[in-house]
Formats: structure tokens, C-alpha cells, sequence
């Protein structure tokens, strides 16, 4: 159980966060639900803007799960070259769109399992997908969240699966799509795996990391950071 004085604390974090980030949102580009799946699949491993580099010359030539899942996986493989690990995420792309085609009337599924049984899409990219599009109330959790919320005392969870549920225990249910990218955000400006900048963050007064550092000093807590 979480005591009140510790819930408040983290309540107090959230709400800086969300000042901190007003209207963040996703920087993937995309025109449809089914483009938005197809890009989280491709940012595995990839930044944002190397996969919009990607997907703003491909969807001007493939629209659609029937435009995707009549190509041969080698064909979209030199479309995504760009993209690391991009024959099997061709792979993955074509036998789902082929699957959203056959079983799934070429619409994205509106829940978890429905998706996870897609080709390629895995726990984080399900949830990105229900975050982002359909707005339902979770957390995907990648290496910038899970470290953040770390840091920040917000989830002590040692794996993806047990700081998703950490967190969406503390985050109202309108704020977890906003959230979700104030700690990406947090994560890649400020509190950044290797020498974050505390000096420079808002929350520096409320987070336990930076104060047991304080108070510790020459020690080294990025070291042993997680995930990184």
C-alpha cells in the first residue's frame, strides 16, 4: 500500500509533469489508426524522426492494410531500409496487415489481446496503440518511462509489466495519454540515461534520486540505471 504521504508526493510530480508538457503528444506521423500501428511497429529500436523520414514517403504509395498486405515481404523490406531490423519488421507488417485483412474487416482492434496476436506487435506496441488512437486509459512503458519513473520514485517495478501497472494505479485516467509522452519527453530533455540534468529539472526537489545523490556525495546512480 502506498502511504498518503508518499501518494501525494507522486500526485504533486504528475501534476509538475503535466505543466511541465502541455499538450504532448506523439511524434509519429500518420493519417490512420493502421498508419499509426505500422509506425510504432517500425520505432522499435528507431527514433521518431527517422521513422517519419521512413513513412512520409511510404504512405503516399501504400495507404491501407490491402495496400500492405498484397506486397511481398522483400519489396517492403527496401521500402524500410531505414529502419533498423527491417526484413523482419517487413516481415511482421505484411502478415498482419494480411491477418487485419482476413479476420478483422481491415480495422485495427480496439483491444489488447486482439492486437498482441498480431504479428510484430507486442505488449508496449499494443498499449501505444490503444493510448494514442483510442484513448483508452493505459501506460506503455519503454526505456525513457520506465527509467524516469524509476528515478522519480513513482514505480520501483523491475519489470515493464510491474511499472505499467504502478503507474496506472497513480495516474488519473484522462492524464495517462498525456502522461504517457510527459515522461518520454522528461526522459529525453532533461532526466536523460547518462548524465540527466538535474541542475536543470523542476522536480529535482521531489526526487528521491536526486536527493539520495546529494546527500551521498561521488555517488554515481546513472551507472546502475536500468533499461538504458
Amino acid at each position: 500500500m502506498i502511504r498518503s504521504s508518499g501518494k501525494a508526493k507522486k500526485s504533486r510530480l504528475i501534476e509538475i509533469l503535466a505543466g511541465l508538457y502541455p499538450g504532448a503528444g506523439t511524434d509519429l506521423s500518420y493519417n490512420s489508426t493502421f498508419q499509426l500501428l505500422v509506425a510504432v511497429m517500425l520505432s522499435a529500436q528507431c527514433t521518431d524522426r527517422q521513422v517519419n523520414k521512413i513513412t512520409g514517403k511510404l504512405f503516399e504509395k501504400y495507404r491501407d492494410p490491402e495496400d500492405f498486405a498484397r506486397l511481398e515481404e522483400e519489396d517492403l523490406a527496401e521500402e524500410i531500409k531505414g529502419v533498423g531490423l527491417y526484413r523482419n519488421k517487413s516481415r511482421n507488417i505484411v502478415k498482419a496487415s494480411r491477418l487485419l485483412v482476413d479476420n478483422h474487416h481491415s480495422r485495427v482492434p480496439q483491444n489488447r489481446d486482439d492486437l498482441e496476436a498480431l504479428p510484430g506487435v507486442g505488449r508496449k506496441t499494443a498499449n501505444v496503440v490503444l493510448n494514442v488512437a483510442f484513448h483508452a486509459p493505459v501506460m506503455p512503458v519503454d526505456t525513457h518511462v520506465f527509467r524516469v519513473s524509476h528515478r522519480l520514485g513513482l514505480s520501483a517495478g523491475k519489470t515493464p509489466e510491474a511499472v505499467e501497472k504502478d503507474l496506472e494505479e497513480i495516474i488519473p485516467p484522462d492524464l495517462m495519454g498525456t502522461m504517457h509522452h510527459c515522461l518520454i519527453l522528461h526522459g529525453r530533455r532533461v532526466c536523460r540515461a547518462r548524465s540527466p540534468l538535474c541542475g536543470e529539472c523542476r522536480l529535482a526537489e521531489l526526487c528521491p534520486e536526486h536527493r539520495s545523490k546529494v546527500l551521498t556525495p561521488g555517488r554515481n546512480p546513472e551507472a546502475r540505471s536500468q533499461n538504458e
